[in-house]
């Protein structure tokens, strides 16, 4: 965070990174793409063929609930980023941030059902957010139209990258990767396409930054999950027999959800 938003050599470069689409997300996606591959996939995720297998989760509504609670908090995420009351930048950067949502949404919605026959809620979710991490790191940058965009294109990505975290054989439960990583990515460079700032040169400085902070963010949390494969005796996996009974039984002696 420092690198740029301390005033640090990113900053110095022109790096522009709004309210994280780097900074934070792709930082976490990062981690997030590291830890799944030493973890490894859950029972059932891939049959003998390698071919992924649906493992649904638990309660979708709760989990709709849950974006409508990020949509709405993401306000304060980027309008708070403004670090000021100025009502002009504020409003657009609310603005934007809204419609970057709804089109992420939308669209991650249309590709999904055109590629596999179906309504998919989770991808609409999962668009949703991938819509909101990609215009994060430009807000305050762009027009209502260019979010539209950055939206509709994040929602086209968060669907493709499911499909590539499952060719790859990794096991994403919840699209984290498709969303905060590659969306991270989309948003990041965005900032050198559309906008105030766009242009080749940004362009360049953006992927720099990306790669950097990359390779910064996957090194780092290698070493954070060597050092914890150390701690637990070289395991960060429950037993097999853990994982089949539910943790909820493992680890609280007591089941979540009666006769499951």
């Amino acid at each position: 965070g420092s690198w740029k938003w301390g005033g640090g050599f990113l900053d110095q470069w022109g790096f522009y990174d709004f309210a994280g689409s780097t900074l934070v997300h792709s930082v976490g996606g990062w981690a997030a793409l590291i830890v799944i591959y030493f973890l490894g996939a859950r029972i059932g995720k891939f049959d003998e063929n390698g071919k992924p297998q649906i493992l649904s989760g638990h309660n979708i509504p709760l989990a709709s609930a849950g974006v409508l609670i990020l949509w709405l908090g993401w306000f304060g995420f980027n309008g708070g980023s403004v670090l000021s009351a100025d009502p002009t930048l504020t409003s657009l950067t609310l603005v934007t941030t809204c419609l970057a949502a709804a089109a992420g949404g939308i669209s991650a919605t249309i590709f999904s059902n055109t590629l596999y026959k179906n309504f998919d809620l989770t991808m609409f979710m999962n668009g949703i957010l991938g819509g909101l991490v990609g215009i994060t790191a430009g807000a305050d940058q762009m027009s209502p139209m260019d979010a539209v965009l950055i939206g509709l294109i994040a929602g086209v990505i968060v669907v493709l990258g499911v499909a590539l975290i499952d060719r790859l054989k990794l096991d994403d439960p919840v699209g984290a990767v498709a969303v905060h990583l590659i969306c991270g990515i989309w948003g990041t460079l965005a900032v050198g396409i559309f906008g105030e700032l766009a242009g080749l040169d940004q362009v360049l400085v953006q992927l720099a930054g990306i790669g950097i902070i990359g390779a910064f963010s996957a090194i780092s949390a290698t070493i954070i999950i060597l050092i914890v494969k150390a701690i637990t005796g070289g395991s960060i996996r429950v037993s097999k027999e853990e994982e089949l009974e539910g943790l909820d039984t493992a680890e609280h002696g007591m089941g979540a959800y009666a006769d499951f």
